[in-house]
């Protein structure tokens, strides 16, 4: 079958937990191999997620530091290109060097709109959380710290519906950008092929091999959001192990190029 850019697309093939698992192995081998480029990214993920933590924080809004968080991992894919390309580097006995990394990430002008893709959607998870606040705890709430937040989320029916429905509305948001980004990345990184080809191929990698897939990205969206808690600290490991392992299960999901 041909794609919009007119190329062949590229083959999906069904995966198992079993591919996860293995998979996760060799992304964390390929962290313990070289820890400093996994590190530097991780540090990056985790300073990006303080300074804009610092921000809200600046300008009197700490109470969205918990959708933040929650939000934050629908960053992790774009975030983790570059490890994807050390993964790749590595499994192709090549090189691995930071101009290396760059030069080729560069090379790919198709991820710049897979980029643009996931800050969109980021974007609308945050406006969506304010909307939330606006229509069902008031138009003008504030809250002096995080705790008042908290405390009316978790003891007024206002704070309830906002949790359920927030916390609905991100599950959703979270999966369509799982779907788009978890096969595109590491694909436009390793093939010529358009941005649209490689959501089209995420999307059909997925529904391929729903229960596993699914599984993964809920996997993913807990030990994010888990390592977010201390101050973003934790995922200074948790965004290198995550992408390495992204990378392989990529090389799992998409059949290589025949010949």
């Amino acid at each position: 079958m041909a794609s919009i850019s007119g190329k062949v697309d590229p083959v999906v093939r069904r995966i198992t937990a079993a591919d996860i698992a293995e998979a996760l192995g060799q992304g964390l081998r390929d962290f313990q191999a070289m820890p400093f480029y996994g590190l530097a990214f991780g540090a990056l993920y985790a300073g990006g997620g303080i300074v804009i933590l610092l921000c809200l924080t600046a300008f009197g809004m700490v109470y969205l530091a918990y959708p933040l968080a929650a939000g934050f991992a629908l960053l992790g894919p774009f975030v983790a290109i570059g490890l994807y390309e050390v993964s790749r580097r590595r499994e192709a006995g090549q090189t691995v060097s930071i101009s290396g990394i760059w030069s080729t990430v560069k090379s790919r002008s198709e991820i710049g709109w897979m980029a643009f893709v996931t800050l969109f959607i980021f974007v609308i998870w945050m406006y969506q959380v304010r909307l939330l606040i606006a229509l069902l705890i008031g138009l003008n709430a504030s809250f002096s710290s995080l705790k008042e937040f908290i405390t009316v989320v978790l003891t007024t029916n206002e704070g309830l519906w906002f949790l359920a429905i927030g916390n609905a509305v991100g599950a959703a948001l979270s999966l369509v950008l799982f779907s788009l980004t978890v096969v595109s990345f590491p694909l436009l990184l390793d093939r010529d092929v358009d941005f649209i080809t490689a959501m089209i191929t995420s999307v059909r990698s997925v529904v391929a091999s729903p229960v596993p897939m699914i599984g993964w990205a809920a996997v993913i969206v807990v030990l994010l959001v888990v390592s977010a808690l201390p101050y973003f600290l934790g995922l200074v490991v948790t965004l290198p192990v995550l992408g390495h392992t992204t990378w392989h299960l990529y090389r799992r999901i998409v059949a290589p190029v025949p010949g």
